[in-house]
């Protein structure tokens, strides 16, 4: 061993194994690294060290360290008894870098903590079991989806939303329910009619072998049990009854709207209204296609890019051009996208403090009304709109710009339709597709957020919202780059 070596390296090595006796061995002239696995460890090891130190769960850590503010959710403990609950510092870390990454599910999110470095440094070594994570996500799933406004303002305060072009666009969701487990409103009378008959029939047969057994065993023996069969026609029963309940008090909901409105817009009195409204309501009937899903009765029967039909809710999302954040964002049950234009917008405002320049939205999201509104905002606020008033065919040469003045009968949707003609009109709605698209396609991929997991279109939208959150800080993280988030502080 010469002077500059600390040790002796032969130490260190291990031979090839012995070959058999008559055979060879490959590889039985090369010496390979140690590996010991029943050595034990010297020192404590220091979960520190396993992780890089540009990791993104640093990056996570500090941000609900130092800059998430998480009073709404620390504010909901102020009840001294029981037995403490994890820190929620914790759990948001785990829910956070879970979502970034498409790790969702509690009982993957628990495993993940148990087996996997990145989590385990995370929770500092702790495990929270499925049951308290799944209990702290549904307890404050408001509080975290409020945490997309603050990451949209840490992302505004790193200088990557400009406001100058956003894009606007919807993409479904599939629910935590499946297509198979929803019925008409005709397929339910149907079989609300023969369960009924069923359970009847099965009753009259229990309360026959219940005679039978008392005169075998006496009466000493319970016999009231119901017979599993009659337990699950009942229930199905029940549920039938349930869900078409349900479609009628919507339609009769429909239906006084539709004649409150009317009342409205004529002009008529209080009363005359009132009576117009109790008509409607008497008379409302629900369509014999109108469907309900008994696992999750708050999603829809929606047509998903696959061209099938599925559980679904609608995700609506604004998005910047300069960096791709998420700026403004909702969930419908309602699988058109029409409805969306103007509140988004404006959402958009409220968000960022800025009206956005201009907004990019396909054909889904054109109407005569949206058009006028949209005039009426731009006049208001200044932003113009680029709203496609047809689909157009694939590789279609661009149109030939127009000449001369617009008439002046030309209606919204024809204005609009000459707008996109112009070579400018034309330039600016090429771009919304590589501004809005490549999101959803991001965070289905690297965040699973192609399904749902959370039931009801509340639970929904604060799971989405959450999504986006995680979205926008996984932008803001690739974007400070290696200085983090002390970059941010100086910026």
């Amino acid at each position: 061993m010469s002077g500059e070596e600390l040790f002796d390296g032969e130490a260190f090595r291990r031979p090839a194994p012995e070959p058999a006796t008559g055979e060879e061995v490959a590889g039985a002239d090369k010496t390979f690294r140690a590996f010991a696995p029943e050595q034990d460890l010297l020192l404590p090891p220091s979960l520190d060290e396993w992780l890089p130190g540009e990791h993104m769960a640093r990056f996570i850590a500090e941000l609900v360290d130092e800059h998430l503010d998480l009073s709404r959710i620390y504010a909901a403990y102020s009840e001294g008894r029981g037995a403490p609950p994890y820190d929620p510092r914790l759990m948001v870390r785990i829910l956070l870098y879970g979502y970034t990454t498409g790790v969702r599910s509690s009982r993957k999110l628990e495993s993940a903590c148990v087996d996997v470095v990145t989590f385990r440094w995370l929770a500092a070594g702790s495990a929270p079991d499925y049951r308290s994570i799944a209990r702290f996500r549904k307890r404050h799933l408001s509080a975290l989806g409020h945490l997309f406004l603050q990451a949209l303002a840490l992302c505004q305060a790193a200088g990557m939303v400009k406001l100058g072009r956003v894009a606007l666009d919807g993409t479904k969701v599939r629910a935590n329910a499946s297509r198979r487990k929803a019925m008409s409103y005709a397929r339910m009378s149907e079989r609300e009619k023969v369960l009924a008959q069923e359970v009847s029939e099965l009753l009259a047969e229990a309360e026959e072998i219940d005679k039978a057994e008392d005169a075998k065993y006496g009466k000493d023996r319970r016999g009231d049990e119901l017979p599993e069969e009659l337990r699950r026609r009942e229930t199905r029963l029940a549920k039938i009854r349930q869900a078409k309940a349900a479609l009628e008090e919507e339609a009769r909901q429909r239906a006084a709207a539709a004649a409150r409105e009317k009342a409205e817009q004529k002009g008529e009195d209080e009363q005359t209204t009132a009576q117009r409204v109790a008509a409607a309501e008497a008379k409302a009937t629900v369509r014999p296609k109108a469907q309900r899903n008994f696992t999750d009765p708050e999603s829809r029967i929606m047509k998903t890019s696959d061209g099938a039909f599925h559980q679904c809710f609608n995700a609506q999302a604004v998005v910047d051009e300069a960096h791709q954040v998420i700026v403004a964002t909702d969930v419908t049950d309602c699988a058109a996208d029409v409805a969306n234009l103007i509140p988004l917008t404006e959402q958009t405002a409220a968000n960022t403090g800025q009206a956005p320049g201009e907004v990019l939205a396909d054909a889904g999201y054109c109407c005569e009304d949206n058009l006028t509104q949209a005039t009426a905002l731009r006049v208001e606020t200044g932003t113009e709109f680029f709203i496609a008033t047809g689909r157009t065919k694939h590789n279609e040469p661009a149109p030939l710009a127009p000449r001369g003045p617009i008439p002046k009968n030309a209606t919204a949707k024809q204005r609009m339709a000459r707008t996109l003609k112009t070579k400018r009109g034309h330039a600016v709605y090429a771009r919304r597709k590589t501004i809005v698209e490549p999101v959803f396609g991001q965070m289905s991929t690297l965040q699973n957020a192609k399904q749902l997991l959370l039931r009801g279109l509340e639970a929904a939208r604060g799971e989405w919202l959450l999504l986006s959150a995680c979205h926008n800080l996984r932008k803001l993280y690739q974007h400070l780059g290696t200085g983090g988030l002390a970059t941010l502080q100086t910026t």
